[in-house]
């Protein structure tokens, strides 16, 4: 199957969905276009809450892709390859609809920045979670403010720290970043079908003042996030993150 980033409406359910094979690594262009389809959901008066879902059978997301991060050769090209991340957080972020991530598979570094952006986020027992970017010479910094939102600074050390180890999605339901884990995805889909129709008849009013006070004391997220792709972008270049890239790419 070809690459996708679709928009369906149902209702005033609005489903966004991702699909790039095998492993759902996300490159710039994709990651751009997921941006961008997410400002068009928030800015539709039909649509009252928000589904982000992946499209693969067993990966949610597997991060960035590895075959573009090795071909950065600048700072600058290594800052506008983690914006991409870092703009679909803010976009999740400052969208005036509720969102409801639905996890069924691993997630990988940008992956788990995706699950943690979310306003409410359900798994099934198969969506393991890991923050492998320490590992490969660089660091999780522009999801970091996301995820330890949702885990906080234990949980996120431990899972920075321990970079090639896979988390349970229990243990993720624990932290935080979880709010339910199901055993089947057709449980899970059917806790968010139920969800999303539930809040897609709330006073859309009240769901974006709840949506603010939700994500009070995030307004500097625009340059956090920015100076964090900087940084990223600065070590990516360095010599053990480009010999692992190169070996693994």
């Amino acid at each position: 199957m070809a690459p996708y980033v679709t928009l369906k409406k149902h209702e005033n359910i609005g489903y966004i969905e991702f699909f790039n094979p095998p492993h759902n690594a996300l490159p710039p262009s994709m990651l751009t276009e997921l941006c961008l389809i997410v400002e068009a959901a928030a800015g539709d008066d039909q649509i009252h809450v928000i589904v982000l879902k992946s499209g693969a059978d067993r990966t949610f997301c597997a991060g960035a892709s590895f075959n573009d991060m090795v071909a950065i050769t600048t700072e600058a090209e290594g800052k506008a390859f983690f914006m991409g991340f870092a703009n679909v957080i803010n976009a999740l972020r400052k969208c005036p609809k509720i969102t409801i991530g639905v996890v069924q598979g691993k997630a990988v570094g940008g992956g788990v920045g995706l699950a943690a952006a979310t306003d409410i986020c359900f798994a099934c027992e198969s969506a393991l979670i890991k923050l492998s970017e320490l590992s490969i010479g660089i660091g999780p910094f522009v999801i970091e403010p996301a995820v330890k939102r949702k885990i906080g600074n234990a949980a996120m050390a431990q899972l920075t720290l321990k970079s090639q180890t896979f988390f349970s999605a229990k243990w993720a339901c624990e932290k935080g970043l979880y709010n339910n884990v199901f055993e089947t995805n057709k449980e899970l889909n059917n806790e968010v079908d139920l969800l999303a129709r539930e809040l897609q008849n709330y006073n859309p009013e009240a769901l974006l003042a709840y949506k603010k006070i939700l994500w009070e004391g995030t307004e500097d997220w625009d340059a956090l996030l920015e100076s964090r792709a900087t940084l990223s972008g600065q070590l990516v270049l360095s010599p053990k993150a480009k010999a692992y890239l190169e070996k693994y790419s």
